[in-house]
């Protein structure tokens, strides 16, 4: 199993010089000009399906039926949320003593729970029943298309407060052989419908792979290659993730589908490179975030049958999450 002590000692005097940059970077890359109007809120609960998103890094949620109109905005600040269920998960932007949090919310916004953690916020996603919340963050490094970064993923039990904050502790099986190497990272956490199976990329000798994780029995098994950033979709039958262009994830990442019955995959019509972790908005769409040339993010949609366009979801947000109560 990897040590990371010095590792750790050098990222935080990087993270401590870079954070308060980095939010403030984020935060005047979200903003976008001639914004739809926005009514602010401290809950977000209400009736009827919605998206929820980060508008400016704050959460919240706009009318599926029209989301490019007015939204309700609230002064909850996330650098990564999602929401399934009535639970809201939240990672706080980083501090300038380069921490952050993971926050559990009520659709209300009252704090349930919250996990100090030390990294730059990168994935978060919470099963659908909202029981379960996973995240990852990068403890060096900022891309994926790079060698050389770590990420640490954790799994946290709201209902119980059992917390994995670390998977790559897990026991790992290759090809259905055990395995251990130093270089392991683990990322994009997703959640199946028993709340305790999930998915999550797994990278180490080169290979980035899909793997399937078991809580209870704390395992890993790989699944498949160039699978990245992994979204199940509700039926469990599915996963949208991020496929590297040609193997290599330095050209690039285009959404994709994999079929789990057989293995066959369906890249969509985004030929843009995605580097998100997509969001099953209905069991037809899939939606992910795309940073515009000046910094800012947009979230966009496309079929999941590989068929049509990608199209203009919510202008000036990303993190999206389809909300249905």
């Amino acid at each position: 199993m990897r040590h990371r002590t010095p590792i750790a000692v050098f990222c935080a005097l990087v993270l401590c010089a870079v954070a308060v940059g980095y939010t403030l970077r984020v935060r005047a890359g979200q903003a976008t000009p001639g914004a739809p109007d926005a009514t602010r809120a401290e809950s977000l609960r209400g009736a009827g399906p919605r998206l929820q998103v980060l508008s400016n890094g704050a959460l919240s949620t706009v009318d599926t039926a029209h989301p490019d109109g007015p939204r309700t905005v609230t002064s909850q600040l996330c650098d990564r949320a999602y929401r399934a269920a009535d639970t809201i998960a939240c990672l706080r932007p980083v501090n300038a003593l380069a921490t952050t949090s993971l926050v559990v919310l009520d659709p209300d916004l009252r704090e349930l729970r919250s996990v100090p953690l030390a990294g730059f916020p990168n994935r978060v996603r919470v099963s659908a029943s909202g029981r379960m919340v996973g995240w990852t963050l990068f403890v060096s490094g900022h891309s994926y298309a790079t060698l050389g970064f770590a990420t640490r993923a954790g799994i946290l039990d709201t209902r119980t407060g059992a917390l994995a904050d670390n998977l790559e502790e897990f026991a790992v099986t290759v090809d259905g052989r055990p395995y251990r190497a130093a270089d392991i990272n683990v990322w994009g956490v997703t959640f199946g419908a028993d709340d305790n199976r999930f998915h999550a990329t797994m990278a180490t000798g080169g290979h980035r792979y899909l793997v399937e994780g078991d809580l209870a029995a704390r395992t890993l098994r790989t699944v498949a290659d160039n699978v990245e950033c992994p979204s199940l979709s509700a039926d469990g039958t599915r996963i949208a993730f991020k496929s590297a262009v040609d193997g290599d994830p330095r050209k690039g990442w285009r959404p994709a589908v994999l079929r789990l019955a057989d293995g066959a995959v369906t890249l969509l019509a985004e030929t843009r490179s995605v580097d998100d972790q997509p969001a099953w908005l209905d069991a037809a769409t899939v939606g992910y975030a795309l940073q515009r040339p000046d910094g800012g993010n947009d979230v966009w949609a496309v079929a999941a049958d590989g068929s049509g366009q990608p199209r203009l979801v919510v202008p000036g947000a990303n993190s999206p999450a389809a909300v249905t109560g």
